[in-house]
């Protein structure tokens, strides 16, 4: 599997179509988090709606993007404006 120098690896077939990408979930992600804490957090914390598993692991066992933002937006508690 080809993992690209920023650590992450492409999207599966499956999650392609999905509304958000895979870059679009990183740019929202640093967008509320900060470009020097949202790969930390994507890595550290385990969120409850993805299983406990960290957004790094959801993304690695081909969990659509669109899902896995649905669940830090909830855990982040953004406004539904960022949905």
């Amino acid at each position: 599997m080809r993992v690209w120098p920023c650590g992450c690896t492409p999207c599966s077939p499956e999650t392609r179509w999905a509304p958000v990408k895979e870059t679009e979930l990183w740019r929202r992600l640093a967008h509320h988090l900060g470009e020097g804490y949202h790969r930390v957090w994507a890595a550290e914390f385990s969120l409850a709606d993805l299983d406990h598993r960290t957004i790094d692991e959801a993304l690695r066992d081909g969990v659509p993007a669109k899902t896995i933002w649905r669940a830090a937006w909830a855990a982040l508690e953004l406004p539904a404006r960022d949905r």
